[in-house]
């Protein structure tokens, strides 16, 4: 079938350029359409690597989903067919000393099977797209309900606020007087900021590279120009603005400055971005737990063998966040 036999980890084109496909599941849910809000039906898979999917855990915690939404997560490791639930079928490397954290699911819960791949392919037999995360999962129907990982966490604002605890119900990280401004610094944001790390890292040719790593460093200091003499992005308050910076500027240190070629350090070169990150991480769980540096390193320095062809992880920083 179409698809199957992808290499998903070819991911330049003739350019030099990183190129992102388009997320192909785009369904919701709500009261009155075909995925209505219950209790354990709907499935959230996700990496602890992935900051997209990142940003999926970070809201489902915000919002007191624990108990509503399940979860899985699937191994570190990468290879070209994809993500992996066991890691048993990875090329042949083993983990660094430590090992892999218990967050791991050992294989996915509901059909036992090996590979994200399969659930795709379980929703969509002729699906010919790289296999992603996060995914919505319906138990009911056995498909993927969301793969757009802006739009998953927009569901959980408002979706399940009939089932969650009181302290939960109608907070919304979009709030309509901040919409506008949020939308357009997303905009930039994503483009050369959350994107901007990956089109560093997988570029093939110097001049794509010279041609991201610019805006990428434009853009890092105009956000710590934002922050001077605050603790969000916009309105003084948490917002989704800062639910999608800070998977990237979490793994920034730990990963981003040398294994995508991004350089410098979030806590040498940008102290405003640094003293949000370290805010956010230490006073509000829904960042601290849902970040797990092992599994972030792992994968990156394990999964992209045309970057790291050793597959070395590498130690440090030995601080992976600095202290408040």
């Amino acid at each position: 079938m179409p698809g199957k036999d992808k290499d998903i980890t070819s991911w330049s084109n003739e350019t030099g350029h990183f190129k992102r496909q388009q997320s192909s599941f785009r369904d919701t849910i709500s009261k009155d359409g075909k995925f209505p809000p219950e209790k354990g039906r709907y499935h959230l898979v996700v990496s602890l690597a992935c900051p997209w999917a990142h940003r999926s855990l970070i809201t489902r915690k915000l919002k007191g989903l624990e108990d509503i939404i399940p979860v899985s997560v699937v191994h570190p490791h990468m290879s070209t067919k994809g993500w992996t639930f066991s890691g048993e079928n990875y090329e042949g490397h083993g983990e660094p000393k430590g090992g892999i954290p218990q967050w791991t699911t050992p294989k996915e819960s509901l059909y036992n099977v090996e590979r994200l791949r399969d659930l795709y392919f379980k929703a969509d037999p002729d699906y010919d797209a790289r296999f992603t995360v996060p995914i919505i999962w319906d138990t009911k129907t056995e498909t993927i309900v969301n793969n757009e990982s802006s739009e998953v966490i927009r569901i959980f604002y408002t979706a399940f606020d009939d089932l969650i605890d009181e302290k939960h119900k109608g907070v919304t990280y979009y709030p309509e007087n901040l919409a506008k401004e949020i939308d357009e610094l997303n905009e930039w944001v994503y483009n050369t900021v959350n994107n901007g790390v990956y089109k560093c890292g997988f570029a093939t040719k110097q001049e794509a590279y010279e041609g991201e790593f610019k805006p990428l460093h434009e853009s890092l200091r105009r956000l710590n120009d934002i922050l001077k003499g605050k603790d969000y992005l916009i309105g003084n308050t948490l917002t989704e603005a800062d639910i999608r910076l800070y998977p990237t500027i979490i793994r920034y240190d730990p990963v981003y400055t040398g294994h995508f070629k991004c350089t410098g350090m979030i806590r040498h070169d940008y102290p405003e971005i640094n003293r949000w990150l370290k805010n956010l991480y230490w006073k509000n769980p829904a960042f601290k737990d849902t970040t797990e540096f092992n599994h972030i390193k792992i994968h990156y320095y394990s999964s992209h063998p045309q970057i790291n062809p050793t597959r070395i992880v590498p130690a440090g920083p030995l601080a992976p966040i600095e202290k408040l």
